[in-house]
């Protein structure tokens, strides 16, 4: 974690969770003006005027043990309405992007427009200096630049949901449990006594509260059409290209399977699929919408190591840019599974993010 001087002012975005306040309690143990501000965000709407189900990140519960927490630190506690915003950068996008035969990661575009965007521009608003949250990852400054590090704990590392930020942002952002492990963070709590040390883990989208296809169906309309082979022969009919994605198994519902979903032809409303597995495998992808944390793009090409989604293995490629586009091409040493557009590859070089972009 970075020096800081004493009685700087950092907003901490706290959710109730063990994470942001051990991350709280971090920050106030040394010596910083700490400032606790919880967020909510789009609460999906009930029927008949009734309130529908809580978004995980932002339910009564996370609210009522963030501000017990804040008492137990003696700190200030805000609440932050970003509803009417969550549901315009992040719902509509999700959205869009399944409209458009994609596969979203709303976490990726939450913290950039979000936790980093919203919340930060409050942050400095309020004259504070920084803002910091508990998430898994590291910030280091060397000379006029900061990088963008994995987390000490590489089984809870998050810095992939991180490549779209930028050296403007990272100057004002903390990250104090980076250089802990997630037992250490759970020790912490019990140290600090705060009432959260055995809270779980959040792991699924925050505003879907039973599967992304329920969702899906409750704002998109479905356009059944074929299931094709990779021969173009017609074996079924799927239910509507957004209920599917890359390298997807269950729920394609034909007999003499397993069949794979192996591509969607959008132009005309095909779902390509394959019995042999080995289809899945590809060793490069296109990349659009790149983010170099420097803000400055590296002497290409670059040796690299590459994760097309959260949790996948590291694995080693080369980036170069497309003549004449505003795209790179990534191309791996090993073949990978099931590469997905709409999700986010994320460039690294040792610990440090370089940075990331969209898989077109």
């Amino acid at each position: 974690m970075r020096k800081r001087k004493a009685k700087n002012k950092v907003v901490v975005a706290m959710s109730g969770g063990v994470d942001s306040s051990v991350a709280a309690a971090i920050l106030k143990r040394a010596g910083v003006e700490v400032i606790g501000v919880f967020m909510k965000f789009w609460l999906e709407p009930g029927k008949d005027g009734l309130v529908g189900a809580w978004n995980r990140c932002c339910s009564p519960e996370a609210e009522k043990r963030a501000r017990q927490v804040a008492v137990i630190l003696d700190i200030p506690f805000y609440v932050f309405n970003f509803e009417k915003e969550f549901k315009k950068r992040i719902v509509d996008y999700f959205l869009d992007e399944y409209k458009a035969g994609r596969t979203p990661n709303p976490c990726v575009v939450c913290n950039k427009e979000i936790k980093f965007g919203l919340l930060l521009e409050k942050t400095l608003s309020l004259n504070a200096d920084f803002i910091a949250t508990g998430h898994y990852t590291r910030i280091k400054k060397k000379k006029d630049s900061i990088h963008l590090l994995r987390a000490k704990d590489k089984n809870k590392d998050q810095s992939y949901f991180l490549w779209q930020l930028d050296q403007n942002q990272l100057k004002h952002i903390l990250f104090p449990v980076g250089d802990y492990t997630k037992s250490q963070v759970r020790n912490l709590a019990r140290k600090f006594k705060l009432p959260v040390s055995k809270t779980p883990e959040s792991m699924e989208i925050c505003f879907i509260q039973t599967t992304v296809n329920d969702f899906l169906k409750r704002y998109l309309k479905p356009k059944p059409g074929k299931i094709i082979t990779l021969e173009r022969r017609t074996i079924g009919q799927h239910q509507g290209l957004p209920f599917y994605t890359i390298g997807q198994r269950k729920g394609i519902e034909l007999p003499g399977g397993p069949y794979y979903v192996v591509d969607k032809n959008l132009k005309e409303n095909l779902l390509v699929i394959t019995k042999n597995e080995r289809d899945l495998f590809k060793k490069e992808l296109i990349v659009k919408k790149v983010n170099w944390i420097s803000g400055k793009t590296p002497k290409l090409p670059l040796k690299i190591k590459a994760r097309i989604r959260y949790r996948h293995t590291l694995t080693s490629a080369i980036i170069t840019k497309k003549l004449k586009t505003k795209t790179y091409l990534l191309n791996f040493d090993k073949s990978q599974r099931a590469i997905t557009p709409g999700q986010s590859v994320v460039f690294f070089k040792n610990d440090e993010v370089l940075g990331g972009g969209i898989i077109s």
